[in-house]
């Protein structure tokens, strides 16, 4: 009788209940992964989930029954996952992670109730020891992570060309809206429609030289008036100079002592969000004498001693919340010393920066006081000849070019809100008296000055929202454009729209005309836009040295250009592409693909190439890719249903741009590998949903946050930016999401190419795993080269700068940041002494933390001289 209580007991005891929990774990993760792999077979792919599915509800029977097979329906089941597993994803490491971590963790439950499961103790050891060899070879698979693997991924050559499939319905990707918009305000009539595009220019007319345009450039100009700075003991412009190598001379941190780097001040500007804005501030600040020049996320304009960090001026241009558009970034600042002026009179050098509220201002580089003779007061408007806008529409990011005496400005116009925009025209100002010498509306060709009275620039034009680089030497600016407003449904765009969208244009400063273009994309509906500033390089051909512009694109291929002509210093190849969509009538049949230089365009999607942390988010990933419109590359955009953009608009490179050191000949180029999943929505749907214009009163309460109005046409844009998993917010396709890369100019080889940024600051549902293996994180924001041999960049989404050795890519030393760091950093010298200064301000979008950190580094000699001019060294 004492032994049947004491079985009894037992059986109701913490055992039994714990494999009660473990059996009915199983069936609720065993139903749907079963119901979703049915689904999934329907559709076409894989049935592996259907098998796992029915093996974890057979398990969770026997466990229910406390039955000692359940141990062997798990083993079989087990077993089968890991073969697999191996057999679509191989060693890959990332890829294994939603394949065998949560099944092998599931073994582990099992394994622990096989003390409540009837059977023979000589059973239950054979079971264990069966189950812990099937682990112990999981887990080997599953170590290959741990090695953070590092295969190479950019490539020599495009693959080749392929027929493209008959096309489906797609659709195309749109970028994050912000959450505050400007009262709605009474909005004039708008200009009549733009008359729709008469077809898309052909290949051949996609590309002008100098020869076509009617511009050739002037080799021996007049002489130069302005002539930019050197870098070295300076930093005198974003990318180092206007011709953006992001090269520094200088080489007393070498790769020996780099580890030894230490913080050697710190500044913050005060300048933070205070009620929920977008903040995102990507400055990288100017060095000029011993002045440090930054601008905050709001164009507050400071200047800091560049030993110390102290502050010594700021001016406040008193920007309004209600300018920002995506974010507040203020990108940089442009210098400018007067050659007419002597060095100690007012304004004799200045910084000229666009602001938010569309102002271009110049301020006294010693004072800080606003250059009176410039503009009105020292500021130009830029709203005038623009029409109908609001606050946050038209709002400039970058700072101006300076190439001679013209000061170029352009301006971002946010995205996607309608098709009667602020026009995107490039206005060329005299950087002394703020006079405009020029304008470049495409839309009005041969008129250089201001609209008449009552008329605009052309409105809904491609707008320059990225930096532009500039030779002094030839007279010319390259201007990198976007697309028309809007992104993902060109039928209204005109003939000169389609020409100049998404093509790097060369202005003539000295009139503002067209030197020649070249278009990346033709027809562009899938925001795939120029936002990496050119770099300006001697490159070496079979006919000698030839002045050369290299331009990196969104779809990670690398443009090579003779910078006088525009002609091609590489190989182009027009390929067929997939047809379709909602206006296949306007569709190119073709895109150009860079053939003979390396590219980092990854190999199309496939099923197997979805990721999750789990086989369940996974699963629902491969549901979402077989129900998708997918056909590779220039897949267009559809309404009937999602389509996937691989890559997405955030994928290659963008507005970090590559650097080059031009002794080794190296190129370092960090790029991203995202996709997004999008869809077009019709116009009476959106307005339903009370998505409108940030002019006619932006998104209601409760709308969808990632629907874009694209007003005044028949469709509004859906955009899952990344491609996100549902609940996790993990991505749905597997690492790496981004690399970084260093090429050799000369061979056109890749020296390597790993993926770029750890998991510490990533995980599910946002919260850190903390995990320091390089996983290959979205990363945007460019580095700098040193003359000694190293890399130094942030960038990634991690909250680490690092230094990098430029021949094997090996990091040799790394510094956490107090908040992300999506900005290039600068050096610079002071008495003999090299600084590395960054801006760690964070990305709203890219979700790392806001900040308005300016960190400065030093070797520890540098260090103990600051201390002791700042009084922290003590005696």
């Amino acid at each position: 009788m004492s032994a049947q209580v004491s079985t009894h007991a037992e059986r109701k005891g913490f055992g039994f209940w714990w494999t009660m929990l473990v059996a009915a774990i199983l069936f609720l993760f065993g139903l749907p992964i079963a119901a979703g792999g049915a689904w999934l077979i329907a559709l076409g792919g894989s049935w592996y989930y259907l098998l796992a599915g029915i093996g974890l509800l057979a398990t969770s029977y026997r466990l229910f029954r406390r039955d000692r097979n359940a141990l062997w329906a798990y083993l079989l089941t087990y077993v089968g996952t890991v073969i697999w597993a191996l057999w679509e994803a191989g060693f890959n490491g990332w890829a294994q992670v939603p394949r065998l971590i949560a099944p092998t963790v599931v073994l582990v439950l099992v394994l622990t109730t096989l003390p409540m499961l009837r059977g023979q103790f000589r059973r239950f050891g054979t079971g264990m020891a069966a189950a812990m060899v099937t682990m112990a070879g999981a887990m080997g698979a599953i170590g290959v992570a741990n090695s953070g693997v590092e295969p190479s991924f950019a490539q020599e050559q495009l693959a080749p060309a392929e027929e493209p499939a008959p096309a489906n319905p797609a659709i195309a990707p749109a970028p994050p809206e912000p959450e505050q918009t400007p009262p709605a305000e009474e909005t004039p009539d708008a200009p009549a429609p733009l008359a729709p595009g008469t077809g898309v220019p052909t290949p051949e007319d996609s590309q002008a030289t100098t020869g076509e345009t009617g511009v050739e450039p002037e080799i021996v100009p007049e002489p130069i008036n302005f002539a930019m700075p050197e870098t070295g003991a300076d930093w005198p412009a974003y990318g180092g100079t206007h011709h953006a190598t992001r090269y520094s001379p200088l080489g007393q941190i070498t790769r020996e002592n780099v580890g030894e780097l230490e913080l050697v001040w710190e500044y913050r500007t005060g300048d933070m969000p205070e009620d929920g804005e977008r903040y995102s501030n990507q400055n990288t600040p100017l060095k000029i004498g011993n002045q440090l020049l930054l601008c905050s996320a709001m164009n507050k304009v400071i200047s800091l001693d560049a030993s110390t960090g102290l502050e010594r001026w700021r001016y406040d241009p008193g920007v309004p919340t209600d300018a920002i558009p995506y974010n507040a970034t203020c990108r940089g600042l442009a210098y400018y010393a007067s050659p007419t002026l002597e060095s100690t009179d007012f304004c004799a050098e200045r910084v000229i920066m666009n602001t938010l509220d569309a102002r271009l201002i110049a301020v006294d580089v010693q004072t800080g006081q606003l250059c009176d003779d410039f503009g009105i007061g020292g500021i130009v408007d830029l709203e005038e000849g623009l029409g109908h806008t609001v606050p946050g529409w038209y709002a400039p990011t970058s700072p101006p070019t300076i190439v001679r005496n013209v000061a170029v400005v352009y301006s971002q116009v946010r995205d996607n809100q309608r098709r009667d925009a602020p026009s995107g025209v490039v206005r060329g100002y005299d950087a002394e008296s703020g006079e405009m010498l020029w304008a470049w509306d495409m839309g009005r060709p041969g008129e250089t000055g201001m609209p008449a009275e009552g008329e605009t620039y052309t409105r809904g034009t491609p707008n320059v929202w990225t930096i532009a680089s500039g030779d002094n030497e030839l007279g010319l600016v390259y201007l990198p454009h976007g697309n028309s407003s809007v992104d993902y449904w060109g039928g209204m765009r005109s003939e000169e729209e389609n020409t100049y969208s998404t093509a790097l244009v060369a202005l003539d400063v000295t009139n503002g005309e067209v030197a020649w273009f070249y278009q990346t994309v033709h027809y562009d509906i899938w925001d795939y836009d120029l936002g990496s500033q050119g770099t300006l390089i001697d490159y070496q051909t079979e006919d000698g040295v030839v002045p050369a512009l290299i331009l990196p694109t969104k779809q990670a291929m690398f443009w090579i250009f003779d910078r006088r002509t525009g002609d091609l210093l590489v190989e182009v190849e027009e390929r067929p592409v997939p047809q379709g969509g909602v206006e296949p009538e306007n569709l190119s049949p073709t895109q150009p693909f860079v053939v003979d230089f390396p590219n980092l365009l990854q190999p199309d999607l496939e099923e197997k190439h979805m990721w999750g942390m789990t086989p369940l988010d996974q699963l629902g990933c491969r549901i979402q890719y077989r129900q998708a419109s997918y056909e590779g590359i220039y897949t267009p955009p559809t309404a009937d249903r999602n389509w996937i953009q691989w890559p997405g608009y955030n994928g290659g490179s963008d507005w970090g741009g590559v650097a080059i050191d031009p002794e080794r000949n190296i190129m370092v180029a960090n790029y991203n590998n995202t996709a997004n999943l999008n869809r077009l929505i019709p116009r009476e749907d959106v307005d339903a949903m009370g998505i409108r214009s940030i002019d006619q009163g932006g998104i209601e309460d409760g709308a969808p946050e990632n629907i874009n109005p694209q007003g005044d046409t028949p469709w509004g844009i859906q955009v899952n930016a990344g491609w996100r998993v549902p609940f996790t917010g993990m991505l749905c396709t597997e690492p790496p999401y981004g690399g970084i890369t260093a090429i050799d100019l000369t061979t056109r080889e890749v020296l390597w190419d790993k993926p770029f940024g750890t998991a510490r600051k990533n995980g599910p549902f946002g919260i850190p795993s903390m995990l320091p293996f390089d996983i290959g994180t979205p990363n945007n924001a460019g580095a700098v080269v040193t003359a000694s041999g190293l890399i130094f960049i942030a960038a990634a989404t991690d909250d680490l700068i690092r230094a990098m050795d430029i021949e094997t890519g090996e990091v040799l030393w790394e510094a956490e940041l107090p908040a992300g760091g999506q900005a290039g950093p600068a050096m610079y010298e002071v008495d003999g002494q090299q600084f590395l200064v960054i801006n760690a301000g964070g990305h709203n979008f890219m979700e790392t933390p806001i900040g308005d950190y300016f960190l400065a580094y030093a070797l520890p000699e540098t260090h103990a001289n600051v201390d002791a001019m700042t009084g922290e060294g003590g005696q």
